[in-house]
């Protein structure tokens, strides 16, 4: 049987990677050497395709496919309706995309809660068809015995604590968390459960500030924050939040670019040059060589 050969120069789909050793689960664990903060901070964002990979990795030590796809990419009110499938998909391609970041592929709603069977056996699917190396399941106590199960069988775990986008029909809305004693204890317990447990990072999402901080200095785990506190071992944004691609996004988020903007411009040009046939041109046209 003769081997397909993909051209790499000309191939938008599999272009040549950059020569590189990809980020390990360990080698992340280890920046942080017991409760404190990570010697260097580190960097994560979303991605969901392969193209968004390839531009993200070289400044990422972390790459997360999170379940936001579900509001992102195909317009959903919330990340409970997110499939198995669709993170599988869409993990898959990030991690062709990619060769430098560790990737960590988030277990939807519905794929871990029932038992810690049903989560291994969700999250070692996930591992096989993408080829990431970790996932992040949200909760905290409830939750500690599924992240010991997988972690001591294999499968790296990144915690979720604080707010957690999955619960909102529980929650009641996306407020941030911890703002009374009650709130900011439970915090407390189920970052110190998840951490107990064996998560090798925990993402503190919506939280008090003061909270985020006493959690990073309590636990040994590297925290990641999210609309959290600057004292978090690393931080995370969802991409198209970032580079400003929707016109209402969290109050924690920073707008990097205006890139909404800047499409916005580009396609207003190209209808008003097809209405006016002035593209294409002869440069984008075939004609008969002389």
């Amino acid at each position: 049987m003769s081997k397909i050969v993909i051209d790499t120069d000309t191939s938008r789909a599999t272009p040549t990677p950059l020569p590189g050793k990809r980020m390990t689960v360990p080698k992340i664990a280890a920046m942080k050497r017991g409760p404190g903060i990570a010697m260097e901070p580190l960097v994560m964002l979303t991605a969901y395709t392969m193209r968004q990979a390839q531009l993200l990795d070289p400044h990422c030590d972390m790459l997360l496919v999170g379940d936001s796809l579900g509001n992102v990419i195909y317009g959903l009110d919330s990340t409970v309706p997110v499939t198995l499938d669709m993170m599988i998909n869409h993990g898959a391609a990030v991690v062709r995309g990619s060769w430098n970041a560790q990737v960590t592929v988030d277990m939807p709603f519905g794929s871990y809660e029932e038992s810690k069977e049903v989560a291994f056996r969700n999250a070692s699917r996930i591992l096989k068809e993408t080829g990431a190396s970790a996932v992040k399941l949200e909760g905290g106590e409830a939750m500690a015995e599924t992240i010991q199960f997988l972690t001591s069988r294999g499968i790296p775990v990144i915690g979720h604590v604080g707010l957690t986008p999955q619960a909102i029909n529980v929650l009641g809305g996306y407020r941030a968390r911890g703002k009374d004693d009650a709130e900011a204890e439970k915090i407390m317990r189920d970052a110190k459960a998840v951490d107990d447990a064996g998560a090798f990072c925990i993402v503190i999402e919506g939280v008090m500030e003061e909270i985020a901080s006493t959690v990073t200095k309590a636990v040994s785990a590297p925290t990641i924050g999210i609309g959290a506190s600057r004292d978090c071992d690393g931080q995370v944004l969802v991409t198209e939040d970032m580079l400003g691609l929707f016109e209402r996004v969290p109050r924690f988020v920073k707008r990097y670019h205006d890139l909404a903007g800047e499409m916005t411009d580009a396609v207003t040009r190209y209808a008003a040059e097809v209405r006016s046939r002035s593209f294409p041109t002869e440069d984008q046209s075939y004609r008969p060589t002389k």
